[in-house]
């Protein structure tokens, strides 16, 4: 450890954010009134005194003497290199400063002891390596900086308090480092700071060095890269004039192009990725042609390109009746949406976190009824671009999301090319046939329409072909089925379902008279006063010529009119003006197909037989009459037993079981013969075999067949009927009323009975059709066996079908 010796009374010689180690010898100007008192004062103190001249160097940071100086002898006086006057002092050693005492000149004068700083010798092990590292260090560091020469002065010290007191002459030391070092008595711990310090140094160099040289190798880059772009741009000049290629620069300059397009950002760097990748590439790489249809595919892209809402919402909502007959829950729909986009727009909620207000329907209807139409009228309304997608038989994902760029041929997906087609960002997009979808090895595409009709996802679809996000968030799509039950429970979850159900007569003859003619003149090349159709020619074409839920057929029956009328004009058969009435149209177009029940003779109708009754079905077409057939097999050729014919599902099957059971079990009570239920077999048949049916709504129509077999009662020809049956006679309801109705109607039927629990579906019924249908709602099979049965005839045996 250092010892303290002798006091010493020395002038002090302040050093301002200075600091000077013992064995330093440094140049002080003499300018500064305070070291020329200090060096004055000690000159005057030596005259009296053997040796030379002593001060005390001591630093001064921000006012403040440290406690610990150096005692320093005035080597030489003289001018500096400048001319200044100066003085040359060298440190002896480290003074711990006392109390301030008095002495000849105008500096301050201290007490102070000299600090013994004697290590013992040999040095201990530790201590031997703690001076090898520091030199060691010491020469790193001289070597980087091109000093050899002091290396071997380094070197040569061998005293432990020199060779830390050496790192002052450091540049890199801050002076409250050079303090620490002045401060540490013990060589020692002094000589681990100085290494430490050294050490710390060393690492930021390195640190620093390794920067620098990122820096100019990434400068160097840049700048080799620019040389040799500009050297290919020559090149491929001198190609193109060798090979007679007049044509500009800018159609085959992909990067001017994108920097020039209005892209969104992510997909401005992707892009320019690609571009730095087509540039790289050779002519001949099949890469190059991939990248350049990518590209192309992009910059064809609409990004921001987006058409203004018609906010007019009265005009809107007459453009939809102009185009649209009926439809009301599609046209409100529509309506709702313009006139909640109108109020966003008007309070600045546009975009909220990232998403449009876009819109996902689902019309769900038979068809004919003008779903796809509707699409159209739609984006007509909303003054948007439409695109319509056909779905129908796709069975590839990749329809839907695009082919992955490294397969040959790749596109992109059906939902991206309507984009591109539409050139905006929010059109109409109608996903036509969506129930048609299959699924296969290649993938499910409904599946892959989750996210694309989902509005909490679709502000970020990705395209496998693009990879780029899409926001189709402000889209309105509108997707058509026939069949609900066709469509994935999870993507019908993601859309809002419109049902569209047929129409009535009534609306069939306005959507003729106004929409259908119309066309169908143009189409056959007739004037509107060159032919008339009365409305009684409509009414019966809609009515006995046509039977369906839409109005396909009875368009073409329009035209099929049409043009026998133009075909006897030019035959000469026939002159113009023509007005087709009710009983040209026998002439014109042949008989009617489909006359109602109510009005063929008693023996031509289906109920003209016991166990025959009239059922209401909902098939993929829209409502549909069904007739039930019911016969007894004859007891001795005969097998007891239950057959069902027809293509019935197990639903169905069930169905004609309970009904069976029911009046099995309560046959007594409702004055049936039973005992023939017993002893021989029952068939039960529903008539257009080839068509596929199921569903427990036949329960009641199965029943009032059977009763009506062994009763011998014959059922109503105008009534018909729909509901499921339980075991107890229970009436429970189904669904489709409104479609049956619509049905019942189109055939003539006058009475209709339904569950009384599905009463309230009669608000879905157009009022002209209620008008004309007197519906009852019942609870149990009693009930519907009363109102369906006809009276029994006095003392006459029942007519029972038996089965060959």
């Amino acid at each position: 450890m250092a010892a303290e010796s002798t006091p010493l009374a020395l002038p002090v010689l302040p050093l301002d954010d200075e600091v000077v180690l013992p064995g330093m010898v440094v140049p002080l100007d003499l300018s500064d009134s305070e070291v020329r008192a200090a060096v004055e004062a000690a000159q005057a103190a030596a005259r009296d005194e053997p040796g030379k001249p002593r001060v005390l160097l001591v630093p001064r940071v921000d006012g403040t003497y440290a406690g610990t100086g150096v005692l320093g002898t005035v080597e030489q006086v003289g001018r500096l290199a400048d001319g200044d006057p100066g003085a040359l002092i060298r440190g002896r050693g480290r003074v711990r400063i006392g109390a301030g005492t008095t002495g000849p000149g105008a500096a301050l004068w201290v007490e102070g002891t000299r600090i013994d700083e004697s290590v013992p010798d040999p040095l201990p092990g530790h201590v031997s390596e703690l001076v090898k590292e520091y030199k060691a260090l010491a020469t790193a560091w001289l070597r980087k900086r091109g000093a050899w020469q002091v290396v071997d002065r380094v070197q040569a010290i061998d005293d432990v308090s020199a060779l830390a007191d050496n790192s002052g002459y450091s540049p890199f030391l801050t002076t409250d480092q050079k303090v620490a070092l002045l401060e540490t008595a013990d060589p020692v711990a002094r000589l681990k700071l100085a290494t430490q310090q050294l050490r710390d140094h060393l690492a930021e160099q390195d640190v620093a060095e390794t920067i620098a040289k990122d820096v100019q190798e990434g400068v160097d880059k840049q700048q080799r890269e620019f040389l040799l772009r500009r050297q290919l741009e020559a090149v491929r000049k001198e190609l193109r004039e060798l090979n007679g290629d007049q044509e500009g620069e800018e159609s085959d300059d992909y990067r001017a192009r994108v920097e020039a397009a209005d892209l969104p950002e992510k997909v401005r760097e992707a892009a320019l990725k690609e571009v730095d990748k087509l540039e790289r590439s050779s002519d001949q790489s099949p890469e190059g042609s991939w990248i350049r249809t990518w590209l192309d595919t992009v910059l064809e892209m609409p990004w921001n390109e987006r058409t203004e809402d018609a906010y007019d919402i009265q005009g809107a909502q007459a453009v939809l009746d102009a185009e649209h007959a009926g439809l009301q829950d599609v046209k409100e729909r529509i309506t709702e949406y313009l006139a909640v986009r109108k109020r966003r727009s008007d309070r600045g909620l546009g975009v909220v976190g990232g998403r449009r207000g876009g819109a996902v329907l689902a019309l769900v209807g038979p068809p004919g009824v003008g779903k796809t139409s509707l699409g159209e009228s739609v984006a007509h309304a909303m003054g948007r671009t439409f695109v319509r997608v056909a779905l129908g038989g796709v069975r590839d994902e990749a329809e839907i999301r695009g082919h992955r760029r490294t397969y040959v041929g790749a596109l992109p997906g059906r939902i991206v090319r309507a984009i591109k087609e539409a050139g905006s960002m929010n059109p109409v997009v109608l996903l036509d046939e969506i129930d048609k979808v299959g699924s296969d090895f290649r993938g499910d595409p409904a599946a892959a329409l989750l996210e694309v009709l989902d509005p909490a996802q679709n502000h970020t679809f990705r395209d496998h072909y693009l990879e780029v996000e899409l926001d189709l968030s402000d889209v309105v799509f509108l997707a058509t089925a026939n069949v609900l039950e066709a469509i994935p429970e999870a993507l019908l979850d993601r859309m809002e379902l419109v049902r569209l159900d047929g129409y009535t007569e009534d609306e069939k003859i306005v959507i003729a008279r106004d929409h259908l003619l119309p066309r169908q003149l143009e189409r056959a090349g007739l004037e509107a006063d060159e032919v008339t159709i009365e409305e009684g020619a409509l009414r019966k074409l809609a009515g006995e010529y046509t039977r369906e839920a839409g109005v396909r057929t009875l368009e073409r029956s329009v035209a099929r009119l049409l043009r026998k009328v133009a075909a006897r004009h030019e035959l000469g058969e026939q002159k113009l003006p023509f007005t087709v009435t009710e009983g040209d149209l026998r002439d014109l177009i042949g008989r009617p197909h489909h006359v109602p029940e109510s009005a063929q003779e008693p023996a031509e109708r289906r109920t003209a037989v016991a166990g025959v009754a009239t059922g209401l079905a909902v098939t993929g077409a829209g409502g549909d009459v069904l007739y039930v057939e019911a016969s007894l097999a004859d007891p001795e050729t005969g097998a007891a037993g239950l057959t069902l014919t027809g293509q019935l599902g197990d639903v169905m099957k069930e169905s004609a079981q309970i009904a069976l059971s029911f009046l099995r079990s309560h046959g007594a009570e409702l004055e049936l013969p039973v005992a023939d239920l017993k002893d021989r077999g029952v068939h039960i048949h529903f008539p257009a075999g080839a068509v596929p049916k199921d569903g427990p709504s036949a329960g009641v129509t199965m029943t009032t067949a059977l009763a009506s077999l062994l009763s011998g009662r014959l059922v109503r020809t105008d009534v018909a009927m729909t509901g499921e049956v339980s075991l107890t006679g229970r009436v429970l309801p189904i669904g489709g009323v409104k479609q049956k109705l619509l049905a019942a109607h189109r055939a003539g039927i006058t009475t209709v009975i339904i569950p009384k629990r599905n009463e309230p579906d009669l608000d879905d019924v157009p009022a002209e059709v209620l008008e004309k249908l007197d519906v009852h709602a019942v609870t149990d099979v009693r009930q519907v066996l009363e109102l369906a049965l006809s009276p029994a005839t006095n003392g006459a045996a029942p007519e029972v079908p038996v089965a060959a």
